[in-house]
């Protein structure tokens, strides 16, 4: 009875002290509050106007920014092209970028679940057995038995604890979980960053096949040229200067189609490594731009939620969280730590006599220990902490300036590239027209096969004019979906937090 009465206030007395020190506990260090958001309207100066339309032309639809329409999870299916989402769907499947991105959340995870075990008291058991042979000339054996040689067995069981006092693990727990934060937000921006890379460089190989093929037919256009002046030169009908100069213009444009196909390659090469492909397995498929369609209604952020959608805002936000939690950390290094001790076991000469009565033995402790002297070291690691926080801190406010551009920019590139379209678009309808008469005269006779050539020359440089003004406005609208954040937060593996990828 008196060894039960014993083991009851062993295990009620140091746990009513334990919760009364938990709950006279308190967190140092700043306690982090969220960044307001901008105290602005509108990324632009000017309000958003409709873009321009332009008739005839791929992607020349008007489009309508909506202020405060939500992004679809899917924003890419606006496009309407199945080529396109099935390369997504590749991407998203096979990247390897983006698998590493949630292999480092996986271990943010597990490295905030470990912060997490110095909540609990650690719990070590162990078993001992030893064969010990004491001096002959001893005053006395340890055995009660006075032997010389014997077996000593001893089961133990250790407990140790720290009582977070000063908030230690709360703050250390608070760091790792908001570096868990900003490993999600950052497998978010490569998600981001991976969709509108697969878009933009599909729209990219699309417009350059296009050049190609225009510049081809110009080559073309030019070469025939070439040989009726080389021929009218023989007959004393045109001038060397004339000859050279067209010489000089295929020249140009025999110039310019290398760097087109090297482009093409590369964007295949790069289109192959965004979805998981070696170079040699690039897809093949033509990507003309005739096949996609702009999106007409464009949703548009409100600025106040630009800042909690962009996931290198909301990184950047995570990272200044997990600085001012490590203030916490460092304050509480420097004031003193209390640690709590306990052990019970039993010893015995035999196995088979363990646990009996006369063989139990316990032991409780506790210490307290503070640094009282250290150069200083623990004193100038606050300080460090505390600039790292403001260091985080302006590199938010930085992040969150560079994101409103970004969009900023691409809205007034829309603007622009609707009229460059429909310029581009004029300039091609108006060379077509001289096209279409020439070709009129030259089949009547009032014009000379030189015009009519001429003629094409100019209209497949008009064409290759709206083709980059159209791929623009493809590849601009794509970037401004990226943007605006790219809609993540719709796609529950990505948004849940119960770290199932």
């Amino acid at each position: 009875m008196i060894a039960q009465g014993v083991q009851t206030q062993f295990s009620r007395r140091p746990l009513a002290a334990l919760m009364a020190l938990l709950l006279a506990g308190c967190a140092v260090g700043p306690d982090f509050e969220k960044p307001a958001a901008p105290a602005v309207s509108a990324y632009t100066p000017a309000p958003l106007q409709t873009t321009a339309a332009t008739a005839g032309a791929n992607g020349g639809d008007a489009q309508r920014f909506v202020s405060g329409a939500d992004i679809a999870a899917d924003w890419w299916t606006l496009f309407h092209s199945a080529a396109l989402n099935a390369l997504i769907e590749e991407a998203l499947k096979n990247n390897h970028d983006l698998k590493a991105a949630l292999a480092a959340l996986r271990q943010a995870h597990e490295s905030m679940l470990a912060g997490r075990g110095a909540f609990y008291p650690t719990v070590t058991a162990g078993v001992s057995a030893t064969r010990i042979q004491d001096p002959p000339g001893a005053l006395a054996p340890v055995p009660s038995n006075n032997a010389f040689l014997y077996d000593l067995f001893t089961p133990q069981l250790s407990i140790s604890y720290t009582p977070d006092v000063f908030g230690l693990t709360r703050r250390t727990v608070e760091s790792l979980s908001a570096q868990e934060d900003a490993s999600r937000y950052q497998m978010m921006a490569i998600y981001t960053t991976l969709t509108s890379n697969v878009v933009v460089t599909a729209i990219q190989l699309g417009a350059t096949e296009a050049q190609i093929d225009a510049t081809k037919q110009l080559m073309t256009s030019q070469s025939d040229l070439l040989q009726i002046l080389q021929y009218q030169q023989n007959k004393g009908y045109a001038s060397g200067v004339d000859v050279a100069a067209q010489e000089a213009q295929l020249a140009q444009t025999n110039a310019s189609l290398p760097p087109l196909v090297k482009q093409q390659a590369q964007l295949r090469d790069q289109l192959a490594v965004l979805v998981g492909r070696f170079p040699s397995q690039a897809p093949m498929d033509s990507f003309a731009l005739s096949t996609l369609q702009l999106p007409r209604d464009v949703p548009v952020s409100l600025p106040s939620a630009l800042v909690r959608q962009r996931p290198d805002v909301l990184q950047a936000e995570a990272t200044m969280h997990s600085a001012s939690a490590q203030i916490g950390v460092a304050v509480a290094n420097r004031l003193p730590n209390l640690t709590l001790t306990g052990n019970a076991g039993s010893t015995a000469l035999q196995i088979g006599q363990l646990f009996m009565p006369g063989t139990n033995f316990w032991n409780i402790g506790a210490a307290v220990a503070g640094t009282v002297f250290d150069g200083g070291n623990l004193q100038h690691q606050e300080g460090a902490a505390r600039a790292a926080f403001d260091q985080a801190s302006e590199q938010y406010r930085s992040t969150v300036l560079t994101a409103f551009q970004n969009v900023g920019d691409t809205l007034a590139a829309l603007q622009q590239d609707a009229e460059g379209l429909n310029a581009a678009a004029k300039a091609t309808e108006a060379t077509q027209r001289s096209l279409d008469l020439t070709e009129r005269q030259y089949k009547d006779g009032y014009a000379a096969y030189q015009a009519l050539l001429t003629a094409q020359q100019a209209y497949q440089q008009a064409r290759i004019g709206q083709v980059q003004a159209e791929a623009a406005r493809f590849s601009d609208t794509a970037a401004l979906f990226q943007a605006l954040g790219g809609g993540w937060w719709h796609q529950d593996a990505l948004a849940r937090n119960d770290h199932d990828q």
